[in-house]
């Protein structure tokens, strides 16, 4: 890529991050849940954020050349399908109505994108500097 992200796709993925963060943690706030549900959907939300990040990041490195162990290549895709699937077996077994689910698992994936676009356009507007100097 030589092209630095336009300023309305950065605008946008850090408006949807937010937005799908903010968005989750109200709802987890305001939920009628035991603090330990709570925690537990919280730390779903931040792992699911960390290794979709992780798995952008390993799979942008490998189609640029830089190395990656298949180890942390195949970690990478397991914590990312793992984070969702926690997030479908917690909804899955949990007392709420299924628009509040639905809200729970739309707002994580729109977080997870949102993650996604905004390292990727984090690593472009990098990259598009460095070539700069």
């Amino acid at each position: 890529m030589n092209q630095k992200p336009s300023n309305a796709f950065i605008a946008a993925s850090w408006v949807a991050l937010m937005a799908g963060i903010v968005s989750y943690n109200v709802g987890l706030w305001n939920a009628d849940m035991l603090l330990n549900e709570k925690g537990y959907y919280f730390t779903v939300l931040m792992y699911g954020l960390f290794s979709a990040v992780s798995l952008q990041k390993s799979v942008r490195d490998q189609m640029e050349g830089i190395p990656v162990t298949n180890i942390y290549y195949g970690l990478s895709w397991f914590s990312t399908i793992l984070a969702i699937l926690l997030l479908v077996v917690g909804l899955w077994n949990a007392t709420l109505t299924l628009s509040e689910k639905g809200f729970y698992g739309m707002s994580f994936i729109l977080s997870l994108f949102a993650a996604i676009a905004v390292q990727k356009n984090t690593r472009d507007s990098a990259k598009f500097e460095a070539k700069e100097e």
